[in-house]
């Protein structure tokens, strides 16, 4: 089965084509090291949590966005090794890919599928 890489993070809304710009460049890279496709997706209907929540996860603030995103790749170890090589990969450095938003406040988490319908 599928392995999946998760991201949850807070972009300026001011921000969403220059993230789009950041996306599609990393979705190459991604891409070029194996992964399978990727998905970003530009939050419009993110609720306020009574205990926690998507944009408490984040430390969202008044100007932001919730960005949802996730990687596919065929299996772990194909991750592993990609992930690795895309960390490596000069095309992701912060002069030629800035990030447009605070990835100290970026989650993420590598996934098992054990469900795939």
């Amino acid at each position: 089965m599928s392995y999946i890489d998760a991201v949850i993070a807070a972009v300026p809304t001011a921000n969403k084509e220059a993230y789009l710009r950041h996306a599609e460049q990393a979705a190459e890279i991604f891409k070029k090291h194996g992964a399978l496709s990727l998905t970003e997706c530009w939050g419009d209907d993110v609720p306020e949590g009574k205990v926690n929540s998507m944009r408490s996860a984040v430390m969202l603030e008044q100007d932001e966005t919730v960005v949802f995103s996730w990687i596919v790749w065929p299996d772990k170890a194909t991750r592993d090794k990609g992930m690795e090589a895309v960390m490596a990969d000069p095309e992701m450095t912060e002069d030629n890919n800035p990030m447009p938003f605070d990835g100290k406040r970026l989650i993420f988490g590598g996934f098992e599928v054990i469900l795939e319908v």
